[in-house]
Order: structure tokens, then C-alpha cells, then sequence
């Protein structure tokens, strides 16, 4: 046998989980969540073990105690570290604010539209009723492209 079969015969199995945890490692950096970390440093543990002397059986274990391990201690306070804040888009934006009939809005007719933070939308009712020209009202949802408003009511004295 010559140095590399040599080389190749001793070290095959850690040479493997070494390659695994490469994979693993690239399909981490590849993605936006932690996904495959826990399988790398698995694979690094079983290749640990197989240099050690450990038989396929007992590095088979090691890369799965490894990986559910630290995917059971670290998932929670990975996934707190890393939670992806929600921004809403601009269409989201409008919901609660105020804005003004700007042709009277009429469900049964399909009618209606308002302006609101300087953009032009069609409107409707939550409750159904007519809204003339130059009311106030409050954006409370959006439905397709129709933003579902109520009148505001102004306080007596």
C-alpha cells in the first residue's frame, strides 16, 4: 500500500463526517435561519469519535445525541436571538389612519373612494351604510385592494 490508501484507510470515516459537516455548514451559510448547525456540529462530534476509534454504530449515535442535543438547548434562545421582525408593507401601513371620502362611498353601487396619507384608495363600509363626500373616516381593514372604513364621530360638547 502506498502513503494515500494508507492515509485514505485510517482516516475514510472522519474524512466523511468532516465532508458532512462541510455540507452542513454550507447549507447554513446558504439559508436566513438557522437550519443546519446543529447537524454540523454533530458531524464534527462523530468525526471526533471516529478518530477516536469509535465503530460506525457508536459515531452514528454521536452525530444523533450531537445534533438533537444542542438543537434542544440552543433552538429556543436561537429563535428568540434571531426573531425576524414583521414590517409592515405600505398597504398594512394605513389601517387606523384617518383619511377623507373623496367620492361618496356606496357598497350597494360598488362606489366609493377616500384619500389617506396623500394616496387615493377605493373604499367601503365595514357596516355597509353611505358616507357623502368629505367625510372623515378610519381605516379599520383592507380587503383586496378596498379598504373597509367607518365614519368618525365627532364629540359633542
Amino acid at each position: 500500500m502506498n502513503d494515500i490508501q494508507v492515509f485514505l484507510a485510517t482516516y475514510a470515516q472522519p474524512i466523511i463526517w468532516l465532508a458532512v459537516a462541510l455540507v452542513m455548514l454550507i447549507a447554513e451559510a446558504a439559508t436566513v435561519q438557522m437550519v443546519s448547525i446543529w447537524f454540523c456540529l454533530g458531524a464534527v462530534a462523530a468525526a471526533i469519535a471516529a478518530i477516536l476509534g469509535g465503530n460506525v454504530p457508536v459515531q452514528v449515535v454521536v452525530f444523533v445525541v450531537v445534533s438533537g442535543l444542542t438543537l434542544a438547548f440552543t433552538r429556543k434562545f436561537v429563535k428568540k436571538v434571531l426573531r425576524v421582525k414583521k414590517t409592515p408593507t405600505n398597504a398594512d401601513s394605513v389601517i387606523g389612519a384617518i383619511g377623507q371620502v373623496t367620492e361618496p362611498i356606496d357598497d350597494e353601487a360598488g362606489t366609493g373612494r377616500i384619500k389617506v396619507e396623500g394616496m387615493d384608495w377605493s373604499a367601503r363600509t365595514t357596516d355597509g351604510s353611505k358616507l357623502p363626500e368629505g367625510v372623515k373616516v378610519k381605516v379599520k381593514a383592507i380587503a383586496g385592494v378596498k379598504l373597509m372604513v367607518s365614519p368618525i364621530r365627532e364629540k359633542e360638547d
